[in-house]
């Protein structure tokens, strides 16, 4: 059987008879729906088996349950295979069984499980093994990207759980421990950031006092500010980030010098050959750390639809609504570490 979103029909290749997939035109636009909405940052499993109920939409002529929600979303078989997904499972420890140059942006892709595979496969993707499939993707690489990411750092949009009294829920930490600082909120008087862990367990000094809408308004500010900048340094017809566009270099000139390293053991005597090897397993450290920020980076990567939008919601702050003012933060910024004295925030572009 085929993956749901595909159906399998007759073909012949080289004179031998046999099946190929071909997107299903009704259930490979319920894939994309699915995908469409999880990689959504306040999207939880919940809504969406609760959205195609409410629409009647079937799975298999069944209600959709959230386990056969988490492992089609798992699935890189409908995924586009680009240099991204290349470089997100290299980064991630999968044995990748085709070349770089063959990941051309059009078809799905397998994963299997490896014998050394020891770990949770649908968290833990090192010693899997990838290859291309011969059937074309539903889903660009960026949206799958985007999904996998979430469900690999189980993502505080979750378990139906939505916040209601910031929308910076999920990017602000306390700066003295690490955890969450949780909105407080009593009617008709000011609200408040507290840690999470001080009020817990005291096991903090806490984040201090941080007014709630003053600190928004501060964060807002901030939001405009960073965005003008990147405006005006790219323009908004470019999908740019000067990080990955700094790593990418850096990997290249890593790869370069790992290149002419290995020119040299040809020949070379032991003193040059331990020096060599050496040398070339510190730089290959190196540029594994340098491909995981690449692939992470690059799920982040703003598109120029992204700018549009974001663009969009802060010049309409005032009237857009707390989903759209969430969706807003989270294209901006990746983490915010604040205590009533210092603010670090750290940006996405």
């Amino acid at each position: 059987q085929a993956p749901y979103g595909y159906q399998l029909e007759p073909t012949v290749v080289e004179g031998i008879r046999t099946k190929k997939m071909v997107a299903d035109p009704v259930a490979a636009d319920h894939v994309r729906l699915m995908f469409e909405m999880y990689a959504e940052p306040e999207t939880s499993f919940g809504d969406i088996t609760r959205y195609f109920e409410e629409q009647g939409i079937k799975i298999y002529e069944k209600s959709m349950v959230r386990s056969f929600l988490s492992q089609l979303l798992r699935n890189p078989v409908y995924a586009q295979a680009d240099l991204e997904l290349y470089e997100f499972f290299k980064s991630q420890g999968a044995a990748i069984v085709n070349d770089a140059s063959d990941f051309a942006g059009t078809n799905g892709c397998y994963l299997y499980q490896g014998r050394d595979v020891k770990e949770d496969k649908d968290r833990c993707l090192k010693d899997q093994i990838l290859v291309i499939a011969p059937h074309e993707a539903l889903i660009p690489s960026d949206t799958w990207l985007k999904c996998r990411k979430k469900l690999m750092a189980n993502t505080t949009f979750q378990q139906g759980r939505k916040p209601k009294n910031t929308w910076l829920a999920g990017k602000i930490k306390c700066g003295h421990c690490g955890y969450a600082l949780k909105a407080t909120h009593v009617p008709n008087s000011t609200g408040y950031f507290r840690c999470t862990k001080r009020t817990e367990n005291k096991g903090c000094p806490g984040c201090g006092k941080i007014r709630k809408e003053e600190f928004e308004q501060f964060i807002f500010s901030a939001m405009q500010e960073k965005f003008k900048d990147f405006q005006i340094l790219h323009g908004q017809e470019e999908k740019v980030n000067p990080k990955l566009t700094a790593y990418q270099v850096e990997l290249a000139q890593v790869e370069a010098e790992i290149e002419k390293l290995l020119d040299t053991l040809t020949g070379a005597n032991a003193t040059l050959l331990a020096y060599a090897n050496k040398k070339i397993e510190e730089l290959d450290t190196r540029r594994q750390t340098i491909s995981k920020a690449i692939a992470d980076l690059s799920v982040e990567t703003i598109s120029p639809q992204q700018i549009k939008k974001l663009s969009y919601y802060l010049d309409n702050w005032e009237s857009i609504d707390f989903d759209d003012k969430r969706k807003a933060a989270d294209g901006l910024i990746s983490t915010i570490k604040a205590t009533s004295d210092r603010v670090q925030i750290e940006w996405k572009i």
